[in-house]
């Protein structure tokens, strides 16, 4: 089953069910107004949505119309809880060895996590305003999932039936900014503007094959201008979701709504390339003494998208561009 939220004027948007080519979609207002409200009455909800997939799949749903990426907001435009981790040890293995830092204790054992702002989530094809060029504007392709309410101490064994969706992403990092805040001790907080998402969320089922030991084992492509920049495989990670859900629950509950992030997708097989700027930049330092490759600037684009064994669509694209953001009228509210 695949999930969408489309704009209607509305902050959580309207709920759609959306076929599995991407091309059609239905209203789910009769059983649930909004994704966050379908998530919370996961056990009442799952059924009927599921049988109105089966009725667009089929053709016999009435009020089918087409689905268009482009109205879609995040799939969850704002919720209680977005937590990312930092799940693919290669990405620090090559930040450490470029710039000369010393390890993170415990980093292969105790999954790292920060607690980013969830409440403005951004659709597929929004534009991302930033203030200032210099901030060492940098992407980040990932994948995450949303869970249903999740008790505090829940095992990653327990975990696994948590996991309602799974979903792709784009989390944005002001590379210029990270390091004075890490050195804080308190984590990020300006370095990490609103992340963005793939349209649609989809349960682990559509993923088949690729959905396993709770990872995604399908690569995220990352085109940045139109050129191919990377395309590492997800199922790379170290900690599974379920590993990532039990960290975050250890020691407070987890409403439904929560998103789970991978962190950046990071392979160390020669030829995947990058799913972030930084990395490549290491990469790059690590072979010629120095980065190359500048960040990003104003106007630029970035596509990703994670396609499924057989090539068909599933969370569809991120595809957008990074802009000045416009400065505060005087006399505006704050």
């Amino acid at each position: 089953m695949k999930l969408a939220s489309l704009k209607n004027g509305r902050r959580d948007g309207r709920l759609v069910v959306v076929s599995r080519d991407l091309t059609r979609a239905i209203d789910a207002a009769p059983i649930a107004a909004t994704l966050q409200d379908a998530v919370e009455r996961w056990a009442e909800c799952e059924e009927p949505l599921l049988s109105l997939a089966a009725a667009l799949e089929a053709g016999t749903a009435d009020g089918a119309f087409a689905f268009d990426p482009a109205q879609a907001h995040a799939p969850l435009p704002r919720g209680y809880q977005w937590v990312d981790g930092s799940a693919f040890l290669n990405h620090g293995r090559l930040l450490q060895l470029a710039y000369n830092l010393p390890p993170i204790e415990d980093a292969a054992t105790i999954p790292l996590m920060y607690q980013g702002a969830s409440d403005d989530l951004l659709g597929p094809h929004d534009d991302l305003p930033l203030p200032d060029e210099a901030l060492g504007i940098d992407f980040e392709g990932e994948f995450a999932v949303m869970t249903d309410d999740v008790p505090m101490g829940c095992t990653a064994a327990e975990a696994a039936g948590h996991v309602k969706l799974v979903l792709q992403l784009n989390d944005v990092s002001l590379r210029a900014l990270g390091p004075r805040e890490m050195k804080t001790g308190f984590g990020f907080l300006q370095t990490k503007p609103s992340t963005s998402f793939a349209p649609v969320a989809v349960t682990p089922d559509e993923l088949g094959r690729a959905w396993s030991d709770g990872r995604v084992h399908l690569p995220l492509r990352v085109d940045w201008n139109g050129e191919w920049f990377g395309h590492p495989n997800g199922g790379g990670m170290n900690f599974s979701f379920f590993e990532l859900i039990a960290h975050a629950a250890r020691t407070r509950r987890l409403h439904a709504g929560t998103i789970v992030g991978s962190g950046t997708v990071s392979s160390a097989e020669p030829g995947a390339g990058s799913a972030c700027i930084a990395e490549r930049r290491a990469i790059e330092t690590i072979e010629h003494g120095a980065p190359r490759t500048g960040f990003m600037r104003f106007g630029d684009r970035v596509r990703m998208e994670a396609r499924g064994d057989d090539g068909g669509p599933l969370f569809g694209a991120i595809d957008q561009r990074v802009i000045a953001a416009e400065a505060p009228q005087q006399g505006a509210a704050r």
